[in-house]
Formats: structure tokens, sequence, C-alpha cells
């Protein structure tokens, strides 16, 4: 019985869904553990790029189990245009794709709220997918929300009414102008309820213990990034989950002790999509060589990131807050091509050097110090082994494992799961 865990470390776009999607022939379960359809995992096989919204990225293989957790938000619209894209392929969703009964369900009126939140933060606003997630999670830690279960219910529809009518009365307390007509968008949800009612809803704790106590090994997939979390992240920057380890344990049932690896997953520099502090970000030719090259738009908003110098500081505190076992390098293929590397090593905070993350990184507060590396030339996306990767890359890796007190395993050398090196 293995239950291993993968996460991201920076601000989300690591790479997640690749790795995962690498990683899967080696677990009977893939299990997603929080967030909802705006992370977007990206696969990339045979020629063809797939984006998963909220689909464990597992499900292209053949045996394996993927399972949506309690700690996932599902829109039944956007997960029924994600089953209607999976058609072609063949696969059988019905044996091989379950849904925690607990998991929360995102309403139309739900994403209405998000943007008329949006709209009446003006300049102050955080950037949000407006993909009714955050609304979510808070009708659930207010106690308000509907779950996947309730669709068994009879009393459904009622409940519906009741949140989607207070909900229009919270919208219309924004005051802020929001055409739409909620008709259209109900007969469109419903429709895709039945859609959703075709698969297995199952009380997916009890079926993740019973899976542990059959030897089954189980891979728990994040969303999104640890400096996105709500608790840990650059709030209020931040998304509405829990994005780091303890996510996995509550949102899917799986006690701390159960856990054994724990990878996380970062690219060998630092994006960021949206608003919110950026320490590293570069406003100069390297960071618009790394978006070029790197093909930074967001899989889900299409939105272009924001790119910069990869920071350590930053990634040893999402190393240390997560348990980090194992470390994966993605996108060094990316890097190619610069004659110098920066590395951010610590910040002066307020006149004062520090090796931290510190409660504001504004900045007005920081200020990146960074350690200079000698680039390379060479392409990297047809490299196969460790050894044939440039002496300057191998320098910069083993750099970035002293500072980290992790070992790097995985560093990917392109999208495709074929260019992926392992160390």
């Amino acid at each position: 019985m293995t239950v291993d865990l993968l996460l991201g470390l920076q601000w989300g776009d690591e790479g997640k869904g690749k790795i995962v999607d690498v990683l899967t022939s080696k677990y009977d379960i893939i299990a997603r553990f929080q967030g909802g359809p705006n992370a977007g995992h990206t696969l990339e096989f045979d020629g063809i790029k797939h984006v998963l919204r909220t689909i464990p990225s597992g499900i292209f293989h053949g045996n394996n189990i993927n399972l949506i957790g309690n700690g996932v938000v599902i829109d039944p619209v956007v997960f029924k245009s994600e089953i209607d894209g999976l058609a072609k392929f063949n696969l059988d969703l019905k044996s091989k794709l379950f849904i925690s009964r607990k998991a929360h369900l995102i309403l139309p009126t739900h994403r209405l709220l998000d943007a008329a939140s949006e709209i009446a933060k003006g300049k102050g606003k955080i950037g949000s997918t407006l993909k009714g997630i955050g609304p979510t999670y808070m009708d659930k830690t207010g106690r308000n929300g509907i779950r996947v279960g309730d669709i068994e219910l009879a009393d459904f529809k009622e409940k519906y009414r009741v949140l989607a009518d207070k909900h229009e009365s919270m919208i219309a307390f924004y005051g802020v102008e929001l055409q739409y007509n909620l008709a259209e968008l109900e007969k469109e949800f419903f429709e895709a309820i039945e859609d959703l009612k075709k698969l297995d809803f199952i009380d997916s704790e009890e079926y993740l213990a019973q899976a542990q106590k059959a030897g089954k090994s189980i891979l728990c997939e994040g969303a999104q990034g640890s400096l996105l979390d709500v608790d840990f992240g650059t709030y209020p920057f931040v998304t509405s989950s829990n994005t780091t380890a303890a996510g996995a344990c509550t949102g899917l049932g799986i006690a701390p002790n159960k856990i054994k690896e724990v990878f996380g997953i970062f690219k060998a520099y630092t994006t960021r999509v949206g608003s919110g502090p950026f320490p590293t970000e570069d406003f100069d030719e390297a960071g618009d060589i790394m978006a070029k090259v790197g093909n930074e738009f967001g899989s889900v908003t299409g939105r272009k990131r924001r790119c910069g110098w990869l920071d350590l500081v930053a990634l040893k505190y999402a190393v240390q807050i997560n348990g980090v076992t194992q470390l994966m390098m993605m996108k060094g293929d990316v890097l190619s091509g610069f004659e110098t590397l920066k590395v951010c090593t610590g910040y002066t905070y307020k006149g004062e050097i520090i090796h931290h993350l510190p409660f504001n990184i504004e900045e007005e507060n920081i200020t990146p110090i960074y350690a200079e590396f000698k680039g390379w030339k060479q392409d990297l996306t047809g490299l196969t082994t460790f050894e044939s990767l440039p002496k300057e890359l191998k320098d910069y890796i083993e750099f970035i494992e002293g500072e980290l007190e992790v070992p790097i395993k995985i560093v990917s050398v392109g999208p495709d799961r074929k260019q992926t090196i392992t160390k």
C-alpha cells in the first residue's frame, strides 16, 4: 500500500498534469483533492494536447481509477464539456471515473456572484478566474453549499432554488451592472446534472480506506500551486482552498501518517497569472523570452503569465510547508539560450537581509538578492538522459538541490510525456 502526493510549489501552472500522466502507470488510483475548473492540467502525447480541468490527469491510462475527491468543487456544465471532449478517445469513464458525494457543486449563480464581486472591487480586484470557485467555497464553509450527494435526494431542486435565490439577492446588494439570463443558465445547468448522474457517486473516504487495506497504490493530485494556498499563499491574492499537502488529507479523507512521498513540482523559472506580488518578475527582455518560448498562457483562462527568475526563497518555503521528499523541475528547455541565469537566494526586507518568506512580499518591502549562473545554448528537447544534459544545467540543478536540501528526480525538457528525464 502506497499513498503519495503530488503538488505544485509555485503560483500554479508548474506542469502537474504532465507529471501525473507520466507517473500514473505506477498507481492504481489517481485522486484529485482540491480546486475546481479554474485549474487546467495540460497533457501532451502523440502530438495531441489535452487540457483537463476537473478530471484527474490519469484518465488516459488503461486500468487505473480516477477519483474526484470531496475537496474539489465541480461545475456540472464545465464537467460535461470536459466529458464530451473525451468522447473521441473511447474511454470507459463509467468504470474509470468516480466522484465523491461530498464534493460541492458550482451553481450558475456562483459564477455570477464571482463576477459581481470582482467588478465591485474595482482596482482592488484579485484576478479571479470568474469560475465561481470562491463563492462556492464560501458557501461550503458557511454551511450553505450543495454537494454532489444532494443530486440523489428528492429535494435537490428545492435546495437549489433556495440557494440560487439567496445568491441573486447578494448580486443585487453589490449594486453593479451585470447582465445575465438565469433561466438560460439554469437550463444548461440541469441538463449537465443529468449527464453527471450517469457516473458513479461514491463515499470516497470509505472507498480510499478500503483501497489502502487492499494494498492499492494511490497518487493524490493537487491543483494550482502552494503559493496560492488560502492559508499559506500570498493572501489575499490566493485561491479559496488548501493547495498544500494538508489539503490532500482534508480533501480526500486520507490520514497524514499514510502519506509517504511528497512530489513537489516547480518550473526552472517562475510565473504567475493575474494580480499579486511577484518579487522576481522580469519586466525586460528575459521575461518576454520566457513567456514566448515557454508558451506562457493559461490553459483555462488564456491569460498571459507574468515571468521571472527562479525564486529560491519562495521555493524553499513551499518545500518546507509541504514536507517535499522529491523535486521535479519543469521547462528546463525554456532557459536554453540565455547567456546568464539569475536565481533569487534572499531578500532585502525593510533594510535587512533575510532568507525566508515574510508576511508581506509586496515590492515596496522586498528587493530580491540574486546569484548568477552561466547559461547554456544546447537544445534540450531531444535529450533522453541526465548525463547528456549540458554541464551548466547540471550545475544549476546541483545548486538548487543544495539550497533546498531535496533531490531533483525528474527534469522535463519539453511538453510531451516522452520529453521527461529521470535522474
